[in-house]
């Protein structure tokens, strides 16, 4: 199977997503790549389904809460960006 390079990268956003998840689903505080890797997938994963980037700009910031991550995590998170096709550019 040839991957082109965005694709190699969109897998490994959804790769490093499924396992933050599991963890998550584990009861383990997320680290920050964790995190990262969460956010970024469901933004990603949205785009594919087709919302709009001011919904999962919105969406996006509830994707996590507080107390599921490791101290001082939360005060680390500013901005993710994420590069995604969304319907409406």
């Amino acid at each position: 199977m040839e991957l082109s390079p965005r694709e190699k990268d969109k897998l490994l956003i959804y790769m490093a997503g499924e396992l933050a998840e599991k963890r998550r689903a584990r009861g383990v505080k997320l680290n920050y790549p964790e995190c990262i890797a969460i956010i970024s997938s469901f933004i990603v994963e949205g785009a594919r389904d087709g919302r709009t980037v001011a919904d999962l700009m919105n969406a996006g910031r509830n994707v996590i809460s507080r107390d599921e991550v490791m101290d001082g995590v939360e005060s680390m998170i500013h901005d993710v960006q994420v590069e995604a096709t969304f319907p409406d550019g």
